[in-house]
């Protein structure tokens, strides 16, 4: 799972835009549509597609965000497409027609796939289902799921309510995501010298291993954090970097991770956070934001004295 490789072949960016979706052409939208259409038929099941949702005669709403994503960014092109998109209507309609996980697994089976999923909150519905939800930092929230065959799952807190105490749950699924294997790691090096770190994998809850950053670096590094801590960036879902601080080196890390972040978030399935934090003891701060067409650091007074205090202690 490289980082840098050549992306698939897309229609030209001066072509009129799909109104939804600005990573596809007008034409890759519809082209888009029509495929998730005849997905669906093939199931037996009619919709009505609109710019972001398809919704079937039962006014069940079927959202198209993160297929899109998917589908735009496959290195294989269109010709993918067909097959990736029956493929998650298959497992969506599956998941939905078929038994409740709740229902029919044991109170052993919940807790042996239970897992915290840190998501961009506003990707969750605006009821207050999730309230339960730590903000491990602005714009984020971390909520409890379950890592089933064939979906995941969110935890809403009314359907948390038969299975124990919110605390005790998370404490399991903690222990879950600290036990997860390791499934790709990479070094993006600099020409000034600057590195950061990759983790990449297909599992849904790789950007949610920033709840353990500590333990995870000194897993994968062989040496833990200062007390100042990392950079830290969850672009999506498959994909966390971090930058263990320790030298003025981290001036320059913070402009490559910045970019880093942006391009990584934007068109992605699963998509968390643009921004790069900077991560002591579990808290996360903001230091970057996009900015019209560039990108903005946003270093707090504390973050600088440490900067200045690592310039000069290399001066």
């Amino acid at each position: 799972m490289g980082l840098f490789r050549r992306g698939p072949k897309r229609d030209s960016r001066d072509l009129a835009r799909d109104g939804e979706f600005s990573f596809f052409s007008e034409r890759e939208g519809g082209l888009f549509r029509s495929q998730v259409r005849q997905a669906f038929a093939e199931q037996g099941l009619e919709v009505t597609a609109y710019a972001g949702v398809v919704t079937d005669s039962a006014g069940r709403q079927f959202g198209l965000g993160n297929l899109a994503a998917v589908c735009h960014r496959d290195r294989r092109g269109e010709r993918s497409w067909p097959a990736l998109i029956r493929d998650h209507v298959g497992k969506v309609l599956r998941t939905m027609d078929g038994p409740q996980p709740l229902e029919i697994l044991s109170e052993d089976e919940i807790r042996a796939c239970l897992y915290p999923r840190v998501v961009a909150q506003e990707t969750l519905p605006a009821s207050d289902s999730f309230r339960y939800g730590r903000a491990p930092a602005p714009g984020l929230r971390e909520v409890l799921a379950l890592d089933l065959p064939e979906a995941v799952q969110m935890l809403s807190e009314d359907s948390l309510t038969d299975l124990g105490d919110v605390a005790e749950l998370r404490i399991r699924a903690m222990n879950n995501l600290r036990a997860l294997p390791v499934e790709g790691h990479e070094t993006v090096r600099r020409g000034d010298g600057s590195a950061f770190e990759v983790l990449l994998g297909d599992s849904f809850f790789t950007a949610s291993r920033v709840l353990v950053l500590d333990e995870l670096v000194e897993r994968l590094m062989g040496t833990g954090l200062t007390p100042d801590g990392a950079l830290v960036a969850v672009p999506f879902r498959h994909q966390l970097a971090f930058h263990r601080i320790h030298d003025a080196r981290v001036i320059p890390a913070l402009q490559a991770m910045a970019q880093f972040a942006a391009a990584g978030h934007e068109d992605a399935a699963g998509a968390i956070s643009p921004r790069v934090f900077w991560w002591r003891r579990g808290v996360m701060t903001p230091l970057s934001e996009p900015d019209g067409n560039g990108l903005r650091v946003v270093a707090d007074a504390e973050f600088q004295e440490m900067l200045e205090r690592l310039v000069r202690r290399e001066s």
